[in-house]
């Protein structure tokens, strides 16, 4: 499984992160809001109990001129109006309230809303279950002296603080004051409904503003982690740039973040080492072969005039004729070491005319007639076919694959040749006839001097060049050499050339 990007998880982290943070300021943030909202509520139902208790009649004492049972609704009714327009600010909020006197006697209850009995329910239950104000004490009189004189008061009556709770009916939600005087007892019921909308507002105003800064939060890790990562890429592009070609490439360190200079400094002195271990190898190889050129070239001669001086099908005839081959192959390993080393230094120098590819194919045909006559040869391409190359070294990479189509093909097998060209390139594709490769060494065999197990032997000819430098020859005229996939029992080469070469 393929993880993503690096960049794209650090925007991801980031947004976790951020996200766990601002769900967790938010859901903090609004059940603080509502607690405030929950208090201040509190406050004011207390703020009212106590501003109910002057209406109450002393307990010991009957009222003087108490008013009749309707005047007395009336007077509670519009308290509760009173209520409802103080709890609402600037609309009606529903409002219940009970009212009892000493004896438990019902003084009032609200007849106005949907859910009254449930509500008047919870109201007489929160009053039985607010304990009773304390009786005030009776003490004796002070004692007086002539020496200090001295009043003091009886002691206050101070209730018990009211009970505040928070109960549900099938319709709303109610918040609860209840307390009980010496003389009366006052529960009030207001709706969280006001209370409810604007949780619900604020916890929109959640809902909508922590996406949109989670998505602010990704983008800007994204932006961010893509300018932090902005030297790596330019370590990336120049990597992909060093072949042989490209080894003096270096990356300015310019403006680049203090973390990444120790980086790049380390890279560029890698390349240096690389291009100064390479310019040497390529030097040492070139050097090798040409100056072991001269010698072999005089050797070849030498053996060449002796050989023409023995006494023919002597011993010692046969003797430098052996010699004489393997000079001769040593030569030629000396010439292929010598284009490697510079197609190497990029310097393989091209002598671009016009080729007639389709002349050099039937050329090619003519010498596997011949040296191959048990093989079945197919072909399939028409005259006219032309390239911009160089036709020697064009010559030596067909050489090359119609000698291995030859060498490792099965006995009578068969060749088969075929062409494509569009505008812009020209294909030939060379198949033959032969055992299967492994997939181990399929990526192998353009390696230099690596010969597959089925060839390590001295019966079929060759050092392991030849793939190699062909394929050098392929990319110096900007084309390419490679093996295509097949099915069993057959190998194809395919060698892609363009039409006209640009210098």
């Amino acid at each position: 499984m393929k993880l993503p990007s690096f960049r794209l998880r650090l925007a991801l982290l980031s947004a976790a992160l951020a996200g766990s943070t601002l769900v967790g300021f938010g859901a903090v943030s609004w059940f603080q809001i509502y607690n405030a909202k929950i208090s201040r509520l509190d406050a004011e139902l207390l703020n009212h109990l106590m501003r109910a208790t002057p209406n109450f009649p002393p307990r010991e004492e009957p009222p003087v001129g108490a008013a009749s049972p309707r005047r007395e609704s009336s007077r509670w009714q519009f308290y509760e109006d009173s209520l409802s327009y103080a709890f609402g600010t600037n609309t009606k909020t529903p409002v219940a309230l009970l009212v009892l006197d000493a004896n438990n006697n019902i003084l009032y209850q609200s007849n106005s809303l949907p859910a009254d009995v449930e509500v008047n329910r919870l109201l007489l239950a929160r009053l039985q279950l607010t304990p009773l104000a304390p009786s005030p004490k009776r003490e004796p009189p002070p004692l007086t002296s002539n020496r200090n004189p001295s009043f003091e008061p009886p002691p206050l009556i101070r209730p018990r603080p009211p009970q505040f709770v928070t109960e549900q009916t099938a319709t709303a939600v109610w918040r609860i004051g209840a307390a009980k005087f010496p003389n009366a007892q006052i529960a009030i019921a207001v709706s969280l409904q006001a209370v409810d909308q604007e949780m619900a507002t604020i916890r929109n105003i959640f809902l909508v503003s922590i996406p949109g800064a989670l998505l602010l939060v990704a983008v800007g890790a994204w932006l961010v982690s893509g300018g932090a990562l902005r030297p790596i890429r330019q370590l990336t592009g120049v990597i992909q740039q060093v072949t042989v070609k490209g080894l003096d490439q270096r990356i300015p360190i310019g403006t680049t973040d203090v973390e990444f200079v120790e980086l790049i400094q380390v890279f560029n002195l890698m390349l240096s080492r690389l291009e100064r271990s390479f310019t040497q190898a390529s030097r040492f190889s070139g050097d090798a072969a040409h100056e072991l050129k001269t010698p072999l070239t005089i050797l070849q001669g030498e053996l060449e005039r002796t050989l023409q001086q023995v006494e023919p099908g002597s011993e010692v005839q046969q003797r430098l004729s052996n010699l004489l081959d393997e000079v001769r192959r040593l030569s030629g390993i000396m010439r292929k070491l010598l284009l490697l080393s510079l197609a190497d230094a990029g310097k393989m120098s091209l002598y671009l005319v016009e080729v007639d590819m389709s002349e050099l194919l039937m050329e090619m045909l003519e010498d596997v007639e011949m040296l191959a006559p048990q093989l079945t040869v197919q072909t399939d391409f028409t005259d006219g076919l032309r390239v911009k190359g160089d036709r020697d070294l064009l010559i030596q990479v067909l050489q090359n694959l119609f000698s291995n189509a030859i060498k490792y093909n099965l006995a009578n097998g068969w060749i088969q040749i075929r062409t494509d060209q569009t505008p812009t390139n020209f294909h030939v594709t060379i198949i033959n006839a032969s055992k299967d490769i492994p997939l181990s060494e399929r990526d192998r065999l353009f390696d230099r001097f690596y010969r597959g197990d089925p060839s390590r032997n001295r019966k079929i000819e060759g050092i392991g060049l030849g793939l190699s430098l062909a394929r050098e020859i392929a990319r110096a005229h900007r084309g390419d050499l490679t093996l295509d996939l097949t099915s069993s029992g057959q190998t194809a080469f395919t060698l892609t050339l363009p039409v006209k070469l640009q210098n």
